[in-house]
């Protein structure tokens, strides 16, 4: 496998940062609310790693990639995201993203079709009036940056993964989280939220037909930010489309399974691969 190496893209005058491990068929990876590419589970990002050149993009104004201080929507991120695979040389990627992450290349998806041979949605929605939301009281915990960053990664961990796994989780990793929490802007978040809230009231769940490349959707049986039925309404929509449930998981159900659900992309993309 490729050692790291990272590069800088410049997109409107934005640097968007992208780090590349791997060697391989190109593989986009879009992240969630407030994550960079150091959240990653590193089991899983090396397995695909080693079937695969990941890109990992670091959203604007978070992981080192600079923001102009304006408001954004997902379809700006996906527009950010379509500059990184034009500027690095790939005519077409494919493409994986997690919750919001998911937002993004969906929406990449429907506007660059030309630019996504495969897609990947962990953890996501359609958006617009019919996806199903999380309670007002998980959505407010997820936004809410206040307390330390200790406390900050404790909520983290407890609205990602059912309650026992969460509390494990916490004591393996919890540093290490709280330490990225202490890097983020709270400005940046609001930003982030006002595009989810944005693309809850319209998204692209009228627009899914339109895509006509292999699309993997999977989610966590027990995720209380997406909930589960989003990955059915999705299924049902996208032509061509897989669907896998992963039973005692949640939002972040490729950390718990992380061997699992990256031989299941892997398998995925090389069975469409062989077609």
């Amino acid at each position: 496998m490729e050692p790291d190496s990272s590069a800088m893209v410049e997109v409107e005058g934005v640097q968007i940062v992208c780090r590349t491990i791997g060697k391989g068929p190109p593989l986009l990876v879009l992240n969630g609310f407030a994550a960079t590419s150091a959240d990653w589970d590193p089991c899983f990002i090396d397995q695909l790693a080693s079937r695969h050149k990941l890109i990992l993009l670091n959203n604007r104004g978070i992981g080192g990639s600079t923001d102009d201080g304006q408001s954004f929507d997902i379809a700006k991120l996906a527009n950010d995201a379509a500059h990184v695979i034009e500027t690095l040389g790939f005519e077409r990627t494919s493409v994986m993203g997690w919750s919001m992450g998911g937002f993004i290349a969906q929406a990449l998806a429907v506007e660059y079709p030309d630019r996504v041979h495969k897609l990947i949605l962990l953890s996501t929605d359609s958006g617009g009036t019919g996806a199903d939301l999380a309670s007002p009281a998980v959505w407010s915990r997820l936004i809410d940056t206040s307390g330390t960053p200790h406390q900050q990664a404790r909520r983290l961990l407890s609205l990602l993964f059912p309650s026992g796994v969460a509390e494990s989780f916490y004591r393996d990793f919890g540093d290490i989280i709280a330490a990225g929490r202490a890097q983020l802007s709270s400005a940046l978040l609001k930003r982030q939220a006002a595009a989810m809230d944005e693309w809850h009231r319209n998204g692209v769940a009228n627009r899914l037909r339109k895509i006509r490349v292999p699309v993997l959707i999977a989610t966590g049986t027990e995720d209380v930010v997406i909930p589960p039925s989003n990955a059915l309404k999705l299924v049902n929509a996208i032509p061509r489309a897989w669907l896998a449930q992963f039973s005692r998981s949640g939002h972040a159900f490729m950390a718990q399974y992380p061997q699992t659900v990256a031989e299941l992309i892997n398998s995925f993309l090389a069975l469409d691969d062989a077609h």
